[in-house]
């Protein structure tokens, strides 16, 4: 008797990840009479996934998924019998838990940082409410620094690099067995590309740690990973 996993061949299909332009051709792959269609880009566990290892999409429908759930929740959060503190909690519990999922591998530049703050400082002025201007007398929006005093919380990048370090936490605790492990502390083969290379997960604890503070477990994660081991991209 035959035992074993049966494979939808119309709802499988397959992703190749390369810097080589020929390799992320589109073509299918045929075995038993069945074609598995090639993609350029999937959705897993609610994550987008994309031939050239980018988090560009994926940010972007995550600050979707953002916006569309204050706009859910609007009618509760502008109700005047909230407090600051109340405000603050359906911030961070409801609407940046939705922004923030998966954020542990995301590898950030200045553009897609600078995106995600005007989100924050948008969404905080939606739920605060403008203010009255002490000379003029008329309503108008928050500036930032007032923002930051009545947020009075790590910003939206601040919150990142703190995920990102405690996922490094659990990586760094599992075994060699584990496959999470021994992709995060490969090393990759062959010759690097020209021109300055891409970030890495190690680049991105290291400047976490600087930029965000070392705990009292972060040892842990350099006898681990190691502060010399090459890690793969993560972008």
């Amino acid at each position: 008797m035959e035992t074993g996993l049966k494979v939808n061949a119309n709802k499988t299909k397959y992703m190749a990840i390369s810097r080589d332009q020929n390799a992320r051709r589109s073509h299918s792959i045929k075995t038993d009479n069945n074609f598995f269609e090639r993609v350029e880009q999937f959705k897993y566990l609610a994550t987008n996934l994309k031939n050239q290892n980018s988090i560009q999409k994926e940010i972007k429908s995550r600050l979707k998924s953002g916006n569309a759930c204050y706009y859910s929740m609007q009618n509760i959060s502008s109700s005047s019998l909230l407090s600051k503190n109340k405000i603050i909690k359906i911030y961070r519990n409801i609407i940046l838990t939705v922004v923030l999922y998966g954020c542990e591998t995301w590898s950030l530049i200045l553009r897609e940082e600078r995106r995600l703050r005007v989100f924050e400082n948008r969404v905080l002025r939606r739920l605060f409410g403008p203010t009255r201007d002490e000379i003029t007398g008329q309503l108008r929006k928050l500036h930032t620094d007032e923002l930051n005093a009545l947020h009075s919380s790590t910003n939206i990048i601040c919150g990142i690099k703190s995920r990102r370090m405690r996922g490094a936490r659990h990586v760094a605790r599992m075994g060699d067995r584990r496959g999470a492990y021994r992709v995060s502390t490969g090393k990759r083969e062959g010759e690097g590309t020209l021109g300055r290379s891409r970030r890495r997960s190690e680049d991105n604890i290291k400047l976490d740690l600087q930029e965000v503070g070392r705990g009292a477990w972060t040892g842990l994660i350099w006898l681990r990973i190691g502060i010399g081991g090459g890690l793969l991209c993560t972008r």
